[in-house]
């Protein structure tokens, strides 16, 4: 996906930010050459091919090719923003990867070396942080939710399949069992990588996809050990998949969300499917459960707790503590970082804060046992770890959502919002392909004390 080189982009409507042009002066000069070595430097440490326009210069050591097409803009939003600045410049059009997620899976693997170690140490003094308004407080959250999942129900309808399920799939792979290590505590389970699947037609997904969400969600539902009479809690509506299969299993489910537009049409899905009477959704935010009186025999949630925010993440596990039953399981779908890039990035402002998930921030597996033995009785005891499958979950979303181009713009979304997705699929996509990310089912017991 490219955009007239040269040609700038008008700020969108759909709720992001304007792109802030550069101001020059001796500022942006120096900021912008000190950010062009440092660009220079890292590509000379990787595999992928820059061609710097008009002139037709080739840096790096060849491999997927990015295209400076404004080599001064880039270099001065680089310099300005880090980051962040990376990511505006390719909303700008300033520069363009025919492999977009290609292209960024390279560096995405070595993000941790990339910048020399004594600049990395003073990343705390010029990397922009969270803003307050978007921490995730009882006041913040359902804004920071709605900016997100009340886009419209339509767009998400055209790049999901029809599970409607906005998280990574369990592909039908084999699963190894490994040993503890970087991003583990103990020994868990690993699924083997899927094999890339391209239907002939780019706006539709094949069965496989579909087949592949049900999966994920029914071993979950049999790891939290959902059977006929479980009382269900579920933290996190989506558009309510898990709650329909829960019910179907004979389940009474009780499911959460803050999104008004993901809590409308999941009733209706719900309705439809024959079980309004044995699913409850509601309007909540997780701390109101902790006074709510109500106690459940399994919780369930799926890639919510990257909303927490780190200085709640006690709180939500607290919570969950509270309201289980005795003997109770807990069946979390969680999308994870390293420990030690998450403590290098916590309270950090990135593009996708700024773009598409205000106050998000990730977990490593680590401090979700360490909160849980501190703080709760609860006990982690199953680990399937799945990064691959979501790489390939997110190229499927990202090849349907180009394919459906028109669609999206008869919602009434412009140019610009399709480049701001296409940017956050493809580099979410790089980020699990490389490693730097992952997603694992994270199965928790209680222990009585």
């Amino acid at each position: 996906m490219t955009l007239e080189k040269n040609r700038p982009v008008e700020p969108s409507s759909q709720g992001m930010p304007p792109l802030e042009p550069i101001t020059p002066g001796p500022r942006t000069a120096i900021s912008a050459a000190v950010a062009k070595r440092l660009f220079h430097a890292a590509l000379s440490q990787l595999q992928v091919t820059v061609v710097e326009e008009p002139t037709g210069r080739r840096l790096g050591r060849g491999g997927p090719v990015m295209r400076l097409h404004r080599p001064d803009e880039f270099y001065a939003r680089l310099g300005r923003d880090g980051l962040i600045g990376f990511g505006e410049a390719y909303l700008t059009g300033a520069w363009d990867a025919e492999d977009l997620a290609g292209f960024l899976t390279v560096p995405a693997a070595r993000i941790a070396t990339l910048i020399p170690r004594p600049l990395q140490r003073a990343r705390a003094l010029v990397t922009p942080r969270l803003p307050s308004h978007q921490r995730s407080t009882e006041a913040n959250s359902q804004a920071n939710i709605s900016h997100h999942y009340d886009l419209s129900n339509d767009l998400f309808g055209l790049f999901l399949d029809e599970t409607l399920s906005y998280s990574s799939a369990l592909f039908d792979t084999s699963v190894t069992s490994v040993p503890a290590g970087p991003g583990s505590v103990a020994e868990h389970q690993l699924a083997t990588p899927p094999e890339p699947v391209d239907h002939d037609d780019p706006r539709r997904h094949g069965p496989d996809l579909a087949e592949a969400q049900g999966r994920k969600i029914e071993r979950m539902l049999d790891e939290a050990g959902v059977t006929d009479g479980t009382r269900v809690l579920e933290i996190g509506t989506g558009w309510g998949e898990l709650a329909i299969r829960a019910a179907r299993r004979g389940a009474h489910v009780h499911t959460i969300t803050l999104s008004v537009e993901q809590l409308e049409l999941a009733e209706q899905r719900i309705a439809a499917a024959g079980f309004a009477d044995r699913v409850e959704v509601e309007l909540m935010d997780y701390r109101a459960l902790a006074t709510a009186g109500r106690t459940y025999d399994a919780v369930l949630s799926v890639e919510m707790i990257e909303a927490v925010g780190h200085e709640f993440w006690g709180t939500y596990f607290q919570t969950i503590d509270r309201v289980l039953a005795p003997g109770g399981r807990v069946s979390i779908q969680a999308i994870t970082m390293p420990h030690d890039r998450m403590l290098a990035t916590r309270d950090s402002h990135t593009w996708i804060n700024k773009y598409i998930f205000p106050g998000g921030f990730l977990p490593s597996v680590e401090v979700i046992d360490e909160i849980t033995r501190r703080d709760t009785t609860l006990r982690l005891v199953d680990q399937l770890e799945m990064g691959s499958h979501y790489a390939e979950t997110l190229r499927r979303w990202d090849r349907r959502f180009l394919g459906q181009r028109d669609a999206v713009l008869a919602l009434g979304f412009d140019d610009l919002f399709m480049r701001v997705w296409h940017f956050y699929l493809a580099y979410s996509q790089a980020g699990f392909a490389a490693g730097y990310i992952n997603v694992s089912q994270l199965t928790f017991t209680r222990e009585d004390r």
